[in-house]
Order: C-alpha cells, then sequence, then structure tokens
C-alpha cells in the first residue's frame, strides 16, 4: 500500500463529519475538506421521524465518532435528538391523548415542542387575585355560618363567573376554601386558599352575604369589587341583633318550653328555665377561660340535671323528668347534625364525616355532663324513674303553644333577622302538628313520624328561601327544634347511670335514629322542592353512582 493510499483512508477532521448544523442566519466558518467526504457520525436518525434529508454517507474506516456495536435505531430512545433538530410533534391529531402524554414527559424539558402563543386581549375588568380573594372571604362567611358546601360552592362559583373568571374550580371541606382559576388551557392556573378557623352562628349575617352575591350575580345590578369589598366589610362588622343576656333568656325559655313539650307543669317550667340559664351562663364562662367546646357542653349540661335530681331527693311532686328533658333540648345540635347529614347526601363525604366528628364530639359532652350528675343523684337516694316517658300527657293545644315558642326561641338563639322569626314560629308549630297527628292520634312510629314532619319543614323551607332569594336555613333549621330527640336522649342516659346498659343503648339507639329521621326528612323535602321547579340554565344534574361494583 502506497503513502498516498494510507492518506486518503485517514479519518478526516471531526468539524468536517460533525453532524450538528449551524442555526441558520448563522455563519460558521468550516475548514476545507477533501473531495471524497463522509459524514457518518453516531447521531443517527431514528426510525419514523422526520428531518432534514442529509448527505449519502459514505464509508468510514473507524472514526471516534461511529456508531457502537450495541447501538440499534430500532430501539433508539424517544428523546435522542437527531442531527436535523428535535422533530415537529402534533399534539391535537397524530395520537391519542396517552400516547402524547408519554411522548412529552419522555422528552427533555428543553426539548419538548412549545405551545403556540396564544393573543390575548388586554384584560379590562378586575385583577384576578383580588376577585380571589373576595370569593374566598364570601365562602368563609357562609361555611362559618354553618351552610352545606354545596351551597357554598355555589356561591362562590356565582361570584368568580359575575367578575369574568369563567375557568375557576372552587373546593371546600370542613375547615379549608380553596379556588383554582386557569385563564386559558395554556396559562398557569392561579389557586389561592383560606382556612376557616372560627365558627359562629349568626343567620343574620348569613341573609346579608346572600343578599351581597344575589347582587353579584344579577345581570341588571351593577356592583364594582370596591363596592363588593366595602358590603363585606359592613356585614363583618355588623354587631349580633340580640345581645348575650337575650340569649340566655333565650336558652332559657327553649329549655321551659321543651319540659311543657314532654308533660311538664308550671314548676317544672320553672325549673328547667332556671336549669337552662345557669348551663349557659356557665358554658359562656368556661369560654371566656378558653376551654374547648367540649368542656363547655359538658359544663352547660350539668345545670339542669341537678336541679332535676335534686327536686327528686326533696321529695317535690315534679317530673325531674321533663326538668332535664329541656335542658337537653337546649343543648342538642340539631344543626350541625342536619348540615353533616345533608353534606353526606350530596356526595361531600370528606365535610360530611367532619361535621359528624363534630356532632358526636358534643354529644359525647351532654352525655358525660348528664352522666356525671345522675350518678350522684342515684347514689345520693334519687328515684329516677325511666317509665316516666311511657306517661307523656297528650295535650295538643299547650304542645303546639310549647312548640312555637320552642321554635321561637330557636330562631334567636340563631341571631335571625326579625322579619323571619314568624315564619319559621308559624312552620314550627305545623311541623309538631304534623308530628303529634301522625304519633299520636295515628299511633305511626315516632321516626316515621319525625321523618314526614322534618321532610314538610324543608319543603317550606327551600320554598321560601327561594321566593326571597335567600339561604333555607333561616326557615328550617329552628323549626326541627320540637322535634330533637331530647327525651329519648334522658332516658337513654339514665338507663345507662342505674346499670341497665342495654336498655340505655336501646333508648339511645333510637335518639340517633330520630336525629338521622330529622336530618334525612329536611333534605328529602328541599329535593322534593327541586323537582318541581324550572330552574332557568336547566336543572342540577347530580352524580352518577355505580350499582354494587
Amino acid at each position: 500500500m502506497t503513502e498516498p493510499e494510507v492518506e486518503d483512508r485517514k479519518p478526516q477532521s471531526d468539524e468536517a463529519r460533525s453532524a450538528f448544523i449551524p442555526p441558520s442566519g448563522v455563519v460558521a466558518q468550516v475548514p476545507p475538506v477533501e473531495e471524497e467526504s463522509s459524514t457518518t457520525s453516531e447521531f443517527a436518525l431514528p426510525r419514523g421521524l422526520d428531518a432534514v434529508p442529509q448527505a449519502p454517507a459514505a464509508e468510514s474506516a473507524g472514526s471516534a465518532f461511529s456508531t457502537p456495536r450495541t447501538y440499534s435505531a430500532r430501539n433508539a430512545p424517544p428523546a435522542f435528538t437527531p442531527p436535523g433538530g428535535v422533530p415537529r410533534v402534533d399534539l391535537t391529531k397524530d395520537a391519542p391523548w396517552q400516547d402524547r402524554m408519554r411522548t412529552m414527559l419522555r422528552m427533555p424539558v428543553a426539548e419538548r415542542p412549545v405551545p403556540e402563543a396564544v393573543q390575548k386581549a388586554e384584560d379590562e375588568g378586575p385583577a384576578v387575585p383580588r376577585v380571589l380573594d373576595l370569593t374566598l372571604r364570601i365562602g368563609e362567611l357562609l361555611l362559618a355560618g354553618g351552610e352545606g358546601a354545596e351551597d357554598v360552592e355555589a356561591a362562590m362559583f356565582a361570584v368568580c363567573r359575575s367578575y369574568g373568571l369563567d375557568r375557576c374550580e372552587p373546593n371546600v371541606t370542613f375547615t379549608l376554601l380553596s379556588l383554582s382559576y386557569q385563564p386559558s388551557l395554556v396559562e398557569d392556573p392561579v389557586t389561592a386558599s383560606r382556612v376557616v378557623r372560627r365558627r359562629g352562628t349568626d343567620y343574620t349575617r348569613l341573609a346579608a352575604v346572600y343578599r351581597l352575591v344575589d347582587d353579584i350575580s344579577d345581570d341588571e345590578t351593577e356592583v364594582s369589587l370596591e363596592e363588593s369589598y366595602r358590603r363585606l366589610a359592613e356585614i363583618r362588622r355588623n354587631r349580633h341583633p340580640y345581645s348575650g343576656w337575650v340569649l340566655t333568656l333565650a336558652t332559657g325559655l327553649l329549655a321551659g318550653a321543651a319540659s311543657v313539650l314532654v308533660g311538664g307543669g308550671p314548676l317544672v317550667f320553672v325549673a328547667a328555665v332556671v336549669g337552662a340559664m345557669l348551663g349557659d351562663r356557665l358554658a359562656w364562662l368556661c369560654a371566656g377561660r378558653g376551654l374547648p367546646e367540649f368542656y363547655q357542653f359538658t359544663a352547660a349540661a350539668m345545670p339542669a340535671a341537678a336541679i332535676g335530681a335534686a327536686l327528686t331527693i326533696a321529695d317535690v311532686d315534679v317530673r325531674a323528668s321533663a326538668v332535664i328533658t329541656g335542658g337537653l333540648f337546649a343543648l342538642l345540635p340539631g344543626r350541625a347534625l342536619v348540615a353533616g347529614v345533608q353534606d353526606g347526601l350530596t356526595g361531600y363525604y370528606i365535610t360530611a364525616a367532619a361535621r359528624l366528628l363534630e356532632v358526636m364530639y358534643f354529644y359525647v359532652g351532654i352525655v358525660i355532663g348528664v352522666l356525671v350528675i345522675l350518678y350522684f343523684g342515684v347514689t345520693l337516694g334519687a328515684e329516677l324513674n325511666p317509665e316516666a316517658a311511657l306517661l307523656s300527657a297528650e295535650r295538643p293545644l299547650w304542645q303546639i303553644g310549647a312548640s312555637m315558642l320552642l321554635t321561637l326561641t330557636f330562631a334567636v338563639l340563631l341571631q335571625q333577622e326579625r322579619s323571619t322569626v314568624l315564619i319559621v314560629t308559624l312552620n314550627g308549630g305545623v311541623a309538631w302538628s304534623v308530628y303529634g297527628a301522625m304519633h299520636y292520634a295515628g299511633e305511626i312510629s315516632a321516626v316515621a313520624s319525625t321523618a314526614v314532619a322534618a321532610g314538610l319543614v324543608g319543603l317550606f323551607g327551600q320554598l321560601m328561601s327561594r321566593y326571597r332569594f335567600a339561604s333555607a336555613l333561616p326557615y328550617t333549621t329552628a323549626a326541627i327544634g320540637p322535634l330533637l330527640p331530647g327525651s329519648a336522649t334522658y332516658f337513654g342516659l339514665l338507663a345507662i347511670a342505674q346499670n341497665d346498659v342495654d336498655k340505655g343503648l336501646v333508648s339511645l339507639t333510637k335518639a340517633a335514629a330520630l336525629a338521622m329521621a330529622i336530618a334525612i326528612g329536611m333534605n328529602l323535602g328541599s329535593e322534593i322542592s327541586r323537582l318541581f321547579m324550572r330552574l332557568p340554565g336547566g336543572s342540577r344534574r347530580a352524580a352518577k353512582r355505580t350499582r354494587g361494583f
């Protein structure tokens, strides 16, 4: 072999064999190459990818950049960079979305195809963060006031949509509100959240928030963002319509009305009023010292039970069971129970579980407070008769009047507007009349009678709320007060205190069944009202559930 032939077989320079083509518009100085050049690089083009056509490769003589023996173009990784650059990937038509997303994920971040820029018009609406903040503040007031998760989400969505944020997703749990807004499919979402740390029952404030949401979502009413903030600040600053001592008096009258409802007389009425007022003041004292609500309920349940046991020990001819039952009526968390069951029936299971767990803690606190007093009362010789439950006097007129008084005082405790107090009082009287007619006159079971009466309450409340464009809670919550299972709870606790655990558990199970009947009946009444109402834009679509699998 001659010397010229050896020189021809020498590998050419790396620059002459490089597969990296300079970008367009950049003049690169390429060193001169010999006539017979070879462009065989190991950066070979994988099959199936379009690229800039390359010159045919000539025979290579052992270049350092030659293709390794273990390399196969068929099995090349998808993210392999071809000599002609990254191929264009059509993310809409070439393949199903699963394949397209896998292709994108397997590519290095710097080599993924960039989506085309979307031309956006100048945003003439309010700033997105301010709209989200206003929406979250409104949702916080609604959730803290006891509104259901579904209604809170509906209100938040209405506010966002009214201010031009169509692509928003509200999410409500028991203590957390979150809101996500994505301007378009190619822009980053904006997410904000707010934690609900304190809860307070004020239906006057709740009604004011509903009016604000109604004005914001009304096409004919123009409410600027600044005006909404101003009105929301006024709602938060407004004081409760009833003072603390009025609430204490209402608590006492509620207990007295409940004692008459279960067969008590004038002396029982006075004893129940005094016991409930003492319990309320004791609970206020515990709250002022920073004790949790569990201990507040425990302390509030003790005075009424202590007065009932003391009257029995003193041989006073009164029905001690009516005194203690009246005190329990003033403490049973009916509002939280109804809200928890409603959230569960509408699909918000996390929020429903949290609400029901809260109800369980309150209920256990009441049980502990009453059981402690009953245990000491039985030890000291108090002859409390569990069979007194069978001696309930049937006095229709007195009981209807007591039920209306109980509903009236319950509405005051819920801080309702004075314009709604009369309506809900009549609703409570009708509910007890239906229950009495079915249970006492018709001899129908207490659970079924309670469910029907609660269903009528929910139906009437939903119709009134739609008529006035307001929340249904002010028209329903207080009306279920006469139906709460106070007597079944007391007799179950009394049986347990007297070491008759089986009988006590049966009575407590009945109380739980009555509570569930109230909650389910109210929700069913609300849903029945929606079946016959024509909603603008179509009816609310429910989620499709699986059938056992």
